[in-house]
């Protein structure tokens, strides 16, 4: 993971009380994000580990769900999942928040860990993995 904790944590407060507009990007395509949540919370394993030779896992993860209602992105998604799938990528989002009195572009790079469809949205379930001020 390579971020500054402090402007994540700003992030997380920015986003709970402003909502601010955050955009996916997927294969060059733009898709809007209609909500965003992003907590801090433990994942399922005892101790940092490698999890299947491809990323790195902490005990705590920062996770990320957003609501895309653009239904045209999923078979995007395809090669964007983890688990058996080997050539997984990172999925970009971006933002604009406000931090020190300044409005900040922020790029926020996330694995997909899971989806859910319904019939007029999906909502994906990610770990932060790189957050960049621009």
């Amino acid at each position: 993971m390579s971020f500054n904790k402090d402007l994540l944590e700003q992030l997380m407060e920015f986003n709970e009380k402003h909502s601010p507009q955050f955009t996916l990007y997927v294969n060059d395509e733009t898709y809007p994000i209609t909500s965003t949540s992003i907590t801090n919370s433990p994942i399922p394993v005892n101790e940092p580990t490698t999890r299947g030779g491809v990323y790195f896992s902490d005990k705590f993860a920062y996770k990320m769900k957003c609501v895309v209602e653009d239904l045209s992105v999923i078979p995007l998604l395809t090669k964007k999942m983890l688990g058996p799938n080997t050539e997984f990528g990172e999925l970009k989002i971006t933002t604009n928040i406000e931090f020190n009195g300044k409005s900040i572009p922020l790029e926020i790079f996330t694995n997909l860990t899971n989806s859910v469809q319904t019939p007029n949205s999906i909502e994906l379930g990610m770990i932060i993995v790189k957050l960049n001020s621009v």
